[in-house]
């Protein structure tokens, strides 16, 4: 059957789509995230998987860098380790496909994206995670109260010496999309952002295809689970 895709963004779900898994969007905060969690749980998703772009923590990430986390915190400090056959599964699907995939370091699970260098580089120091998203902790939170297995697969996308512009920082529509009537407004108030805006495009479309290239590769090992979390 099917697992359960948890994304952000509805361009994540739809590349989530198109690869086989069951998608729902959460737009960026806590309680689109609950509520897209509770529909694939109600769906029978047996399994879900944080699914997307994260911001960079750790220096030696370049955008695209593909992530399989063995584990999230949330900013509180409350942990979780992914589930640990399928975490395993994955990294031999990923060696048989020659896919380079970081598989050690754990992610920070925030309630806001870290906008400046300045405060990547104190999350990484405080935590030693080396990326951040605004789902994983709160699927894995969730996964543990449905008793359901999950994983997360994550792509960078703001590298750690990146300041975000203020118009990336605009909370997105609740379907999941850019709030662009807003990103204009902001670009015509600080034309100046505009090309911070566009390297930030640009790095999100390279972690974009490293998300499509890696899920693609990891075939069925991500996309099907029966339920007890063996391997479709």
């Amino acid at each position: 059957m099917a697992t359960g895709a948890v994304t952000g963004l509805a361009s994540e779900a739809s590349i989530a789509r198109r690869l086989g898994l069951m998608a729902a969007v959460g737009a960026g905060t806590q309680q689109g995230t609950e509520t897209a969690i509770a529909a694939l749980i109600a769906a029978g998703a047996p399994g879900l998987v944080s699914f997307g772009i994260a911001g960079g923590l750790s220096p030696t990430l370049a955008p695209g860098a593909l992530l399989l986390p063995p584990a999230v915190r949330s900013i509180a400090g409350e942990g979780h380790f992914v589930d640990v056959d399928w975490h395993a599964r994955l990294i031999g699907a990923a060696r048989e496909a020659a896919l380079p995939v970081i598989a050690i370091g754990g992610i920070l699970g925030a309630d806001r994206i870290a906008a400046t260098a300045e405060a990547k580089a104190r999350l990484h120091a405080e935590t030693n995670a080396i990326a951040i998203d605004l789902e994983s902790h709160l699927v894995a939170a969730a996964a543990r109260r449905a008793r359901l297995p999950f994983v997360i697969l994550r792509a960078i996308a703001d590298p750690a010496n990146r300041n975000l512009p203020e118009a990336a920082l605009i909370p997105l529509a609740a379907s999941g999309e850019p709030n662009l009537l807003r990103v204009v407004a902001s670009l015509l108030r600080a034309p100046s952002q505009l090309p911070d805006l566009l390297q930030l495009r640009r790095d999100a479309r390279t972690a974009v295809a490293a998300l499509e290239q890696g899920a693609r590769a990891l075939g069925l090992s991500l996309t099907r689970l029966e339920p007890g979390g063996a391997t479709a």
